[in-house]
């Protein structure tokens, strides 16, 4: 079954692209521009681009074709004039003849201090072997050329079908090819620790990247030109979050995107739960929405992204591995806290039914690092106003993370599914509130010190531990001047042998005396 949906996947996602090679557009991977008259004929150019291989280098491909409309056939003896840009990057002007009509751009990232570029006859390259064409390759090398984004390329056509005659007036054409670029973002989340987020932009490179955790909010800034002309020739821009699955305080049922304060439909948002690792979240914005945000918006300077819960849909979600059944999870209460009663509700729904629930064989239980801490199995509820539930007392020394675990669904082994929540420490036991994550990176802090230093200013930023008014807040420590006790409450507090407070207060002796510097 689950190569099944693999390969449905694949399929989708040809057609997808096929889709995207017959539309005119800016900022996709594939542009064919309306016809122009030229000497009694309709013409066009084409533009695209793809990886030259994606095994041995990321070098990225853009091929431009002066064709016949009517007949596709490529018009001969063509002489462009191309200026490129890569985002804001000035890369090139330069005139190129192509005997073929046919050239094809190697964008290579070099560390040089210029941009090189190195003309070549090559029958080789993926363009040329797909059409069965002998094309012009030109090397474009630079730094971070082979990263993706958008590259714009003005495109005039001096000569057609004969270099001796200049046309009177140059036919001009305005591309822009976008090629997927990824950025991974890491940051510390107070439940969850060390986490990252990828960002796939098909349109323009990102920066500013923020996460909130409080609002579980992501945001980020793009550029974009702000004008008609620039709308009119956008088909989408496209972008992916993609989100790993132990990150539970992300595994929500729904988005919302804002764009420069507008709030856009959520129709361009789809969550894709289907990959082992990560869920990918994808947000496709047509130009229907580029325009509402060009019409009532007062901030016109790039795109700023904002990412939010949608609050229509507030509980978690996942997929089994079988790809047949999504499970819906909520809790009571709101924040779940050691030595008290929860109330753990869900629903199983099935995918191949849009989404209904389903009454079904389940086996649930709650573990936390492989140990068990509860289980139950039943039949789960079709109706679409009751829900399962399951009551959970949690004990009294239980916090950080667990796993909320579905087991052989509708007595399938493949029908299995984890949901990572977060439990909180009881204020009320006079607890110092330290995740998980924490301890976890002190019990490896002889094989993974970097760890332990992060949650040393972890603790230091949220208060747990006092530090003088003037430090920097990052700890400088020596492990070679660290004594051996310290080692033993270490390994004493990661096997909860010895409680929090014990193992702060002599956290906070060895600053105090210097030892580990703050």
């Amino acid at each position: 079954m689950k190569n099944l949906l693999l390969i449905l996947f694949l399929i989708f996602s040809c057609v997808f692209i096929i889709n995207f090679n017959d539309a005119y557009g800016h900022g996709v991977g594939s542009e064919i521009f309306p016809p122009v008259e030229l000497n009694g004929k309709l013409v066009s150019v084409e533009v695209s681009s793809s990886i030259k291989d994606d095994i041995e280098n990321d070098d990225q491909q853009i091929s431009i074709s002066l064709i016949d409309f009517d007949s596709k056939i490529t018009l001969r003896d063509v002489t462009f004039l191309i200026k490129s840009e890569r985002g804001e990057q000035f890369l090139f002007e330069k005139e190129f003849k192509a005997d073929n009509g046919f050239l094809v751009f190697n964008f290579v990232s070099e560390d040089t201090n210029s941009i090189i570029i190195d003309e070549k006859d090559s029958g080789e390259d993926f363009f040329g072997s797909l059409l069965g064409l002998e094309s012009r390759l030109i090397d474009v090398k630079g730094p971070k050329l082979s990263e993706g984004g958008l590259y714009k390329l003005d495109i005039s056509i001096i000569t057609a079908n004969g270099y001796s005659e200049k046309l009177e007036i140059p036919l001009v054409f305005n591309a822009g090819i976008s090629i997927a670029q990824t950025t991974t973002h890491e940051f510390i989340e107070p439940n969850f620790g060390n986490q990252n987020i990828q960002v796939v932009t098909y349109y323009d490179e990102i920066s500013n990247f923020q996460y909130e955790p409080e609002l579980k909010q992501i945001s980020y800034f793009m550029p974009f030109e702000w004008t008609l002309n620039n709308i009119n020739q956008t088909t989408v821009v496209h972008q992916e979050i993609n989100i790993p699955k132990e990150f539970g305080a992300l595994l929500l049922s729904g988005f919302s995107m804002s764009v420069n304060g507008i709030e856009l439909s959520n129709d361009i948002v789809n969550v894709d739960d289907f990959f082992t690792e990560s869920r990918v979240v994808h947000f496709i914005i047509y130009q229907k929405e580029l325009l509402n945000i060009f019409e009532n918006s007062s901030n016109l300077n790039g795109m700023n992204f904002i990412i939010t819960p949608d609050r229509d849909y507030t509980h978690l979600s996942s997929v089994t591995d079988n790809g047949q059944f999504r499970i819906l999870v909520s809790w009571e209460p709101e924040i779940l806290e050691s030595n008290s009663d929860a109330k753990i509700i869900f629903d199983v729904t099935d995918i191949f039914l849009k989404n209904k629930p389903v009454s079904t064989n389940y086996e649930f239980s709650i573990t936390q690092n492989d140990r068990l801490l509860f289980e139950q199995s039943g039949i789960s509820t079709d109706s679409k106003t009751e829900h399962n539930v399951v009551n959970f007392v949690i004990p009294d020394n239980l916090s950080g993370i667990v796993n909320l675990n579905f087991n052989n669904l509708d007595g399938n082994e493949f029908a299995t599914t984890s949901i990572p929540i977060a439990i909180h420490q009881n204020k009320i036991n006079d607890s110092l509130l330290i995740p998980a994550w924490v301890k976890n990176n002190a019990g490896w802090m002889e094989s993974d010190p970097e760890g332990f230093v992060v949650g040393i200013e972890f603790m230091i930023k949220e208060g747990i531990i006092d530090v003088p008014a003037t430090s920097s807040g990052e700890a400088n420590v020596n492990f070679e001047t660290i004594p051996y006790w310290f080692y033993n409450n270490i390994e004493w507090w990661a096997e909860d042998q010895i409680d929090d407070r014990m193992f702060v207060n002599g956290l906070q002796f060895l600053i105090k005396e210097g030892i580990i510097p703050i």
